[in-house]
C-alpha cells in the first residue's frame, strides 16, 4: 500500500570494547511505550478482522478459485519488492509501492479473509528478509487494521449505493483507506516515541502518500474493469503499467537524489557541531584538553549512514588520536564477534575507493571476513589523508530490495567517507592545536592556561583538594653552568619524578622554568602535607645528567580552600597563595601550607610597585653613596650609588626587598634612571668644587637588554656635562650571562664612550672565566663573601689572591668589598688590590653626611700632611 509504516529495528550502538551502550532512561520509557502501543495495534487488528469476517462478511468460497489467494500474495509480494522507502524520522519510514494495485483488484475477485491472509503473509516475508525483525507484531497489527477498514468502508460504500455487487466507486474508496489507516498508525507511532514532527508536516505528507495511493488504485481499477469489458485490452493495460512504472522509477530516483543530498548535509553538520561541542564542552580531564572526541556522536553519524543506505549494520573503525587504536562504533546488529574486528581481508584495503563484496562473489579470505561479521554483502571504503590511514567505514546487507547494494549506494558511501576523512583530519588538527594550547612542549605536561581549565571544575564540586606549587632552587645555576640544554633534561627528569610521585590521574603542570603545579583532590590537611614532604623528598635526590650527578634541592608550598571562603574562589588565587608558601620556605621549612597571614607579603610588593611612581614624585627615594679609597694611596677614587626607600607605612625598605620588585614589574629602567641622574648631579657639584671623584651605578639585566639605554646614558652625561670616565656602570655575572648575545653589544657600546665597566660579585658564577676575556670590562670586584672569609678560610684567601693576579694579568683594576677589619685590608694591599670599599672605610652614606665625610677626611688628611713637614723640619 502507499502508507505502510515501518518501523525497523534501531539496535544500541556499541562501543569498541564490544558491550552495547546501555540504553537511556528516556529510551527505555520510550521503548515501553511502545511496546504497549504494539499490543494495542495487534490486539485491535485480530478483534477487527474476527468481527468483519464473523459478523459482517463471512467467507463463501470455492475450491475452484484456490489459486487467487497465492497469486495475490505474489502480487503483494511483488509490489512491496518494487516499493521505496522514505526516512521520515530516525526509526519511522514509509514505504510507497505498487500494494493498491492488487489491493484494489482484490476486492473484486477473492473474498476479505483470503484479501486478508495474502497481504498478511506478503508483508510480514518481506519483513522477514528485509531483517526487520523487531517491529514485525506492530506492523502485523498494522496490516489486519489497514485490510479490515479498507473492506469496511467499501462495505459503507457499497451499500449506501443499494448494490450487493462490488462496484469501482466502493473498491476506489476503500482501496485509500489502507494507506490513510496505515499512515494515521505511524503518526501514531511517531507520538509515542516521542520523536519531533510538525503538524504540516504530517499533512504534507499523507496528501502525498494518498495522492500516490490513488493513482496506483486508478491505474488498477482501471486495467481490472478494461481487461474485464474487453478481453484484447490486455496490452493497452500493461503499457500504461509500464508507463507508470517508468514515472515511478523516476520519481524514485529524484526522490533518492534528494535524500542522498541531504543525508550528506546530515553527516557534515553532525561532525561539525559535534566539532564545536567538543570544543565548547569544559575541559574536566586532562583528556578534555585535546579534543575530547565524544564517541555518542560518531554513533549518531553511524545511525544516519546506516538509515540513508537501508543497511543492516554499519561500522565505523576510526582512528581519533593520532596514536591511539582504532575506535569500534557499530550501528545496527551487533557484530558477531563483538567489535574488535581483526586486521582481516576487509580492513587491508588499499586505495581510498568503495569496494563491494559478496560472499558469493568473494575470495576465500574476504568470504571469511563477511562471514566473522554474519553478512553476505559489504561496502567497505578506507578513511585516508596524505596517504594515512584514519578509519574505516563497513556497510552490512542492504535491507530495502533484494538486490543488495547498487551504484548509487557506492557513490554516496564513497562520498560520505570523503567528507569524514576530512572532518577526522580537522578534528585531529584541532587536538594538535589544542593540545599544544595547553600543554607545555618541553615535558608534555600542562602549561598554566591548561592547568587553569582542568582544576577549575573540580575545585568547585569539592573542596577537600589543594594546589601544590613545586620550585627546584638549582634550575637558573644549571642554566648558567652548563647551558639551557642540560637545564630542560633535569626539568624533564624533575617532571617524571612528580608524575610518578602523585600518580597519573593528579592533574600536573609546569608553570615556568623549573616550577611545577599539581592538583590534589580528596585530601585531607594531613594527608596534603604528607603527599608534599614525599614530593619534597623524592624531588630532591641527585639527577644522573648524562655523565654528570647534579645535587638539587625542591621547595614545596600548598594552598587549600577554606571553608568559609565563597564557591567561586578560582584557580589563580589557590596557585598565587601556593606561590606564596613557596616563598615562605626559603626561611628554613622546606615545605609549608599557606595560612593568611603570608598574603601580606604580597599585598606588600603590590603597593610598592603600584606607589613606585609616586614615591619617586614625593621624593621617598634618595641616593646613598659608599666611598671607594686607593689602597696604596689611601686616597678617595670613587663611590657607589646605592637607593634607599623609606616608605610612610614600612618605613626603611631594603632594597634586596623593593628592586626585585620593582624589576619584575618592569620599572627597573625607571629606577635606573633617578639613580643615574642623581649621581651625575652629584658628580657635577664635586667637579665644581675643583674634586674629580667617579661613581659607580649598578645595571640590570633589564638594562642591558633595552637597545636604547646607551643613547640615554649619553644624553644624561651631555646634560649634566660630565665626563664618561667619571662614570661606572657595575653589573652582575649574571646578568650578563642570562643573555651573552644582547648583553655584550650595549656593553660595548658603553665601553666605547669612555665609560668604566665593572663585573660585580665577581668568584660566584661558573661562567666568570670563560666569558671575562671576552667582556669589555675595566675593573672586577671581588664579591664580598670571600673578602669577609679571607681572616679565617684559607680557601677564601686563596680565591681572592687569585682574583687579583687573574685581573692584574687581563690589565683590570681589582675591586674588594666587604672590607671591614684592617687585616683584611693590609692583606689585600700586600696582594696588590687597587681598590677597597667596605664598612672599615664608610658605610652608606646619604649626601650632606657624604660631604661631611669627606671634609672631615680632607681635614685629616691636610693635618697628617702638616705634621710630616714639622717633623722633616725639625
Amino acid at each position: 500500500m502507499a502508507g505502510s509504516s515501518r518501523t525497523p529495528d534501531a539496535p544500541v550502538p556499541a562501543l569498541s570494547d564490544g558491550s552495547a551502550r546501555p540504553p537511556s532512561g528516556e529510551a527505555r520509557g520510550d521503548e515501553r511505550r511502545f511496546r504497549l502501543y504494539t499490543l494495542t495495534v495487534l490486539t485491535s487488528g485480530i478483534v477487527a478482522a474476527t468481527l468483519v469476517s464473523l459478523l459482517w462478511l463471512p467467507f463463501h468460497g470455492s475450491a475452484e478459485l484456490w489459486w487467487i489467494g497465492p497469486v495475490l500474495a505474489l502480487s503483494f509480494l511483488l509490489a512491496e519488492q518494487l516499493g521505496i522507502n522514505v526516512d521520515v524520522r530516525s526509526g519511522i519510514s514509509w514505504t510507497i509501492s505498487f500494494t493498491e494495485i492488487p489491493l484494489v483488484i482484490g476486492f473484486f475477485v477473492a473474498p476479505f479473509e483470503v484479501v486478508l491472509v495474502a497481504h498478511l503473509v506478503a508483508g510480514i516475508s518481506t519483513l522477514l528478509v528485509r531483517r526487520v525483525s523487531g517491529r514485525v507484531l506492530y506492523n502485523a497489527g498494522a496490516f489486519l487494521l489497514e485490510i479490515t477498514s479498507a473492506f469496511a468502508v467499501a462495505g459503507l460504500v457499497q451499500h449506501a449505493m443499494g448494490s450487493t455487487a462490488m462496484t469501482w466507486p466502493a473498491a476506489l474508496a476503500g482501496t485509500l483507506t489502507a494507506p490513510l489507516a496505515s499512515t494515521l498508525l505511524a503518526l501514531a507511532a511517531v507520538r509515542v516515541l516521542r520523536r519531533r514532527m510538525r503538524v504540516g508536516t504530517a499533512l504534507r505528507l499523507t496528501g502525498r502518500i494518498l495522492v500516490v495511493g490513488f493513482v496506483n488504485a486508478s491505474v488498477g481499477l482501471s486495467g481490472y474493469l478494461v481487461i474485464a469489458g474487453t478481453s484484447n485490452a490486455w496490452p493497452l493495460v500493461v503499457a500504461v503499467f509500464l508507463g507508470l512504472s517508468a514515472l515511478y522509477w523516476a520519481y524514485s530516483d529524484l526522490l533518492r537524489e534528494q535524500r542522498d543530498m541531504e543525508a550528506l548535509s546530515d553527516v557534515s553538520l553532525m561532525v561539525a557541531r559535534s566539532g564545536q561541542q567538543a570544543a565548547a564542552r569544559p575541559a574536566t580531564r586532562v583528556d578534555d584538553l585535546t579534543g575530547g572526541v565524544n564517541v555518542s556522536d560518531w554513533a549518531t553519524i553511524a545511525e544516519r549512514i546506516k538509515d540513508q543506505l537501508a543497511a543492516a549494520r554499519v561500522v565505523l573503525r576510526l582512528r581519533l588520536e593520532p596514536t591511539a587504536a582504532m575506535t569500534t562504533v557499530v550501528a545496527g546488529e551487533p557484530l558477531p564477534l563483538g567489535d574488535m574486528v581483526g586486521e582481516d581481508a576487509l580492513v587491508r584495503l588499499p586505495g581510498s575507493h568503495v569496494r563491494h563484496f559478496r560472499i558469493t562473489e568473494a575470495n576465500s579470505d574476504v568470504a571469511s571476513a563477511l562471514l566473522d561479521r554474519g553478512a553476505q554483502e559489504a561496502l567497505v571504503v578506507p578513511l585516508r589523508s596524505a596517504n594515512q590511514l584514519l578509519g574505516l567505514v563497513e556497510a552490512h546487507d542492504r535491507l530495502s530490495r533484494w538486490r543488495g547494494f547498487g551504484k548509487y549506494d557506492v557513490q554516496l558511501l564513497g562520498t560520505m567517507a570523503s567528507h569524514l576523512a576530512t572532518a577526522l583530519d580537522n578534528r585531529r588538527l584541532l587536538a594538535t592545536l589544542r593540545h599544544d594550547a595547553y600543554h607545555d612542549p618541553l615535558t608534555g605536561l600542562l602549561n598554566r592556561p591548561g592547568f587553569r581549565q582542568v582544576a577549575r571544575e573540580p575545585l568547585r564540586d569539592r573542596r577537600d583538594g589543594a594546589v601544590l606549587r613545586v620550585d627546584l632552587d638549582v634550575f637558573s645555576t644549571v642554566s648558567d653552568a652548563l647551558g639551557y640544554a642540560w637545564a630542560d633534561r633535569m626539568v624533564i627528569a624533575a617532571g617524571r619524578r612528580i608524575r610518578d610521585a602523585l600518580g597519573p590521574d593528579v592533574p600536573l603542570a609546569r608553570l615556568e622554568g623549573a616550577s611545577f603545579a599539581a592538583l590534589l583532590v580528596g585530601y585531607h590537611s594531613t594527608q596534603i602535607h604528607e603527599a608534599a614532604e614525599r614530593l619534597r623528598e623524592q624531588l630532591s635526590a641527585p639527577y644522573p645528567v648524562d655523565r654528570l650527578t647534579v645535587e638539587a634541592n625542591a621547595m614545596v608550598g600548598y594552598a587549600t580552600p577554606s571553608a568559609d571562603e565563597a564557591e567561586t574562589l578560582d584557580i589563580d588565587t589557590l596557585l598565587q597563595r601556593a606561590d606564596v608558601a613557596v616563598r615562605a620556605t626559603r626561611g628554613g621549612e622546606e615545605v609549608r601550607g599557606y595560612v593568611p597571614s603570608m598574603g601580606q607579603i604580597f599585598l606588600r610588593r603590590f603597593q610598592m610597585v603600584t606607589q613606585f611612581r609616586q614615591a619617586l614624585e614625593e621624593g621617598q627615594l634618595s641616593v646613598h653613596y659608599q666611598p671607594k679609597i686607593s689602597l696604596p694611596s689611601k686616597q678617595v677614587l670613587g663611590v657607589e650609588a646605592l637607593v634607599r626607600w623609606v616608605h610612610p607605612e614600612f618605613g626603611k625598605l631594603d632594597p634586596d626587598e623593593f628592586v626585585p620588585a620593582v624589576e619584575a614589574a618592569g620599572l627597573i629602567g625607571v629606577l635606573t634612571g633617578f639613580v643615574l641622574e642623581q649621581s651625575l648631579i652629584r658628580v657635577r657639584k664635586w667637579m665644581d668644587e675643583g674634586l674629580r671623584i667617579a661613581v659607580a651605578v649598578n645595571l640590570s639585566v633589564r638594562n642591558l637588554a633595552d637597545e636604547d639605554f646607551p643613547a640615554k646614558v649619553v644624553e644624561a652625561l651631555r646634560r649634566f656635562d660630565v665626563p664618561p670616565e667619571l662614570l661606572t656602570f657595575e653589573l652582575t655575572e649574571s646578568g650578563v650571562m642570562a643573555d651573552p648575545q644582547k648583553a655584550l653589544p650595549i656593553l660595548q657600546e658603553l665601553h666605547a664612550l669612555g665609560i668604566v665597566l665593572a663585573v660585580d660579585d665577581f668568584g660566584t658564577g661558573y661562567s666568570s672565566l670563560a666569558y671575562l676575556r671576552r667582556l669589555p670590562v675595566d675593573e672586577v670586584k671581588i664579591d664580598k663573601s670571600f673578602v669577609l672569609g679571607m681572616g679565617t678560610d684559607l680557601g677564601d684567601l686563596a680565591v681572592v689572591r687569585s682574583i687579583v693576579e687573574l685581573g692584574h694579568s687581563l690589565g683590570l683594576t681589582v675591586v674588594a668589598e666587604g672590607v671591614e677589619e684592617d687585616v683584611a685590608r693590609d692583606q689585600l694591599e700586600a696582594m696588590g688590590c687597587d681598590v677597597a670599599q667596605g664598612y672599615l672605610i664608610s658605610r652608606p652614606l646619604a649626601e650632606d653626611r657624604l660631604e661631611a665625610w669627606l671634609q672631615a677626611r680632607t681635614a685629616r688628611s691636610a693635618g697628617r700632611q702638616r705634621e710630616t713637614i714639622l717633623t722633616l723640619l725639625t
